[in-house]
């Protein structure tokens, strides 16, 4: 399996905020069954903003079961269970589209929050195997007229 997930789009990290907490499985069977496991999973949310569209994307790394840690390029230290408390790092990482932001030591899930006006392609929806290099969603158009797709950033 691959547990690596790449920048969507030209992007500049700027924040990323470490939360500790459980390793669910993050199947369907175990999201029917435990109520929000997104949000007591352990998880890094990187705050991007995307070039040239001023956009800011939250990528979220939500680790799960048999997950030793979260690994980011960009930092010089492992995310993992081990650490006290939420902690928040201000960076300044930039990445090009499809660049390899960081990766799970064995595996685990991505999501992705954008704000108003993105729209996610067709092939987007519940259950869908996302790879890398498929497009996510469709950025508004910036005034200069040039429109993108960011692009899908992991392979599980």
């Amino acid at each position: 399996m691959y547990h690596r997930f790449h920048a969507p789009y030209e992007c500049v990290v700027e924040q990323v905020t470490y939360i500790p907490g459980d390793t669910w499985n993050v199947n369907p069977s175990t999201l029917a069954r435990i109520p929000k496991v997104f949000c007591k999973n352990e998880r890094a949310i990187i705050s991007a903003r995307l070039e040239s569209h001023d956009t800011v994307v939250a990528i979220v790394a939500v680790a799960a079961i048999l997950v030793g840690s979260i690994r980011l390029n960009f930092l010089s230290f492992v995310l993992n269970m081990h650490d006290r408390g939420e902690a928040e790092i201000r960076c300044r990482a930039p990445f090009i589209k499809g660049q390899e932001i960081g990766w799970f030591e064995h595996g685990s899930t991505i999501i992705v929050f954008a704000p108003n006006g993105v729209v996610l392609c067709d092939a987007v929806r519940e259950g869908a195997v996302i790879r890398m290099g498929q497009p996510l969603m469709r950025l508004p158009t910036p005034p200069s007229g040039c429109g993108a797709a960011a692009q899908g950033t992991t392979d599980r």
